[in-house]
């Protein structure tokens, strides 16, 4: 059974849980749809491995249980719908019994459309990552429209909001990013009338085994090197930062390797949300990660992901 969502300008998506309970993004997205004055519409996915065998030697027990379970979930969704409008929220629901969500989940991001895609991450073990890729590291790299990942949500509305960027590539394509990026954290964060923090996770590390080609004892040489490249990462992020209005307390740089340097960062400062961008790979490279992929699996907080096309 379902209830097909109405059209309307900046409609939040929630991905609901397939079974009948309340995960951290109910929260989040009904504080979201509040602040953003935005339409939500809740749409579950349901497959259980039990149900779906249940019934292999009766076809027609099979459909029953199937039938019953998603006109049970459709009308405990429309109880959390009727709490929502309660708060002048416009909400709509819709269940269905789909084996692979994913596609279900891309098709109803193009055809609503939905402005934003709000689901809460779903806890999974690095080997099963390794061996196989989760529904959500496949939203991520598919889905068109941002993505709000809620890995934890001490506050419903977010309080504290940081941008991370990479002002230091000058390409035309990173900079143009790098604005979207702070845009979505400021709007994010004037919505919900939060801190707004931009910050820059850089790697020396990475500079170092660049110079390796300095002559035989020329460590001196390799320090003012490694100095000059920090300078130029200052001026380049604060240029940023001053572009965009951000006071000297809320610019950050953190020394480290991204994933890690920005999680312990959000740790220690509390983050509610972390703005990033994930670029969409092709090919081999998109078996190799991302510090998105990364952060969306280790982030105190949650993670809004706004996609970039790489070619």
């Amino acid at each position: 059974m379902s209830a097909q969502p109405v059209c309307a300008p900046h409609r939040l998506l929630l991905i609901a849980p397939p079974l009948l309970e309340k995960d951290l993004a109910f929260d989040r997205a009904r504080m979201l749809a509040k602040a953003k004055g935005s339409a939500l519409h809740i749409v579950a996915f349901d497959y259980l491995e039990g149900l779906a065998t249940a019934g292999l030697v009766n076809e027609q027990a099979l459909h029953s249980l199937q039938t019953d379970y998603v006109e049970r979930h459709h009308q405990w969704l429309q109880a959390q719908a009727q709490a929502m409008r309660l708060s002048d929220i416009e909400v709509t629901v819709e269940v269905q019994w789909v084996e692979d969500p994913l596609p279900e989940i891309l098709a109803h991001v193009q055809e609503m459309p939905a402005s934003l895609v709000i689901k809460a991450v779903q806890p999974v073990s690095l080997l099963k990552r390794t061996l196989f890729t989760p529904l959500d590291l496949h939203l991520a790299r598919q889905c068109r429209v941002p993505m709000h990942f809620v890995a934890s949500a001490e506050h419903a509305m977010p309080r504290r909001v940081m941008a991370a960027v990479d002002p230091f590539d000058a390409s035309a394509e990173q900079q143009a990013f790098n604005e979207q990026i702070i845009y979505e954290a400021l709007k994010l964060g004037m919505q919900c009338k939060a801190e707004v923090h931009l910050v820059y996770a850089y790697d020396l590390s990475s500079m170092a085994a660049a110079d390796g080609g300095v002559a035989r004892g020329a460590l001196l040489s390799a320090s003012v090197f490694t100095q000059q490249f920090y300078d130029a990462q200052v001026e380049a992020f604060n240029a940023l930062a001053d572009r965009n209005g951000f006071p000297v307390a809320n610019r950050h740089m953190v020394l480290g390797s991204p994933g890690r340097a920005l999680s312990d960062f959000a740790r220690d400062q509390q983050m509610d949300v972390v703005v990033m961008g994930r670029v969409h790979r092709h090919g081999l490279l998109k078996l190799l990660g991302s510090t998105a992929d990364h952060l969306l699996y280790t982030m105190p907080g949650s993670v809004l992901m706004l996609p970039f096309a790489a070619h």
